[in-house]
């Protein structure tokens, strides 16, 4: 449903770490798993305004992409920043199972939430038998 890893996104990520010390922290944490009929994925973003929240998803590929600015007016005498800012995306590649017309997102206490619903002819379903004097069903 979900893949679970994208090879390219992860290398790129490291590339980042080691060239760039100041996206070390930059990550987007994620969860997914399915529940039902959907699968629930949770990203933790702390401190964005939902307002800079988007999400795109073209084909199977969901993009998210988030900014945190510096509380600090632009005048401020920095004197600690450990606080990542600047923009935060990560993608998902979406299997063709996964209804993607109907993802629902909620973001609330720094954590976005996406409930994305199995697509209507993934599910299990019944298919009826009929022949001679017996009917049977079969699940298919």
């Amino acid at each position: 449903m979900l893949m679970r890893t994208d090879p390219f996104a992860e290398f790129d990520r490291l590339t980042r770490q080691v060239l760039d010390p100041a996206t070390r922290t930059s990550a987007m944490p994620m969860d997914a798993y399915r529940t039902g009929d959907d699968f629930i994925v949770h990203f933790d973003i702390p401190g964005i305004d939902p307002e800079t929240i988007e999400l795109d998803v073209e084909r199977n590929v969901l993009r998210v992409r988030a900014e945190r600015r510096s509380p600090a007016p632009e005048n401020a005498d920095l004197v600690i920043t450990e606080r990542p800012t600047g923009e935060f995306t990560r993608q998902l590649f979406l299997g063709d199972t996964l209804d993607t017309e109907r993802i629902d997102a909620t973001y609330e206490a720094g954590v976005l939430t996406l409930r994305i619903p199995v697509a209507e002819a993934a599910k299990p379903r019944r298919i009826q038998i009929t022949g001679g004097d017996s009917r049977k069903q079969i699940t298919g």
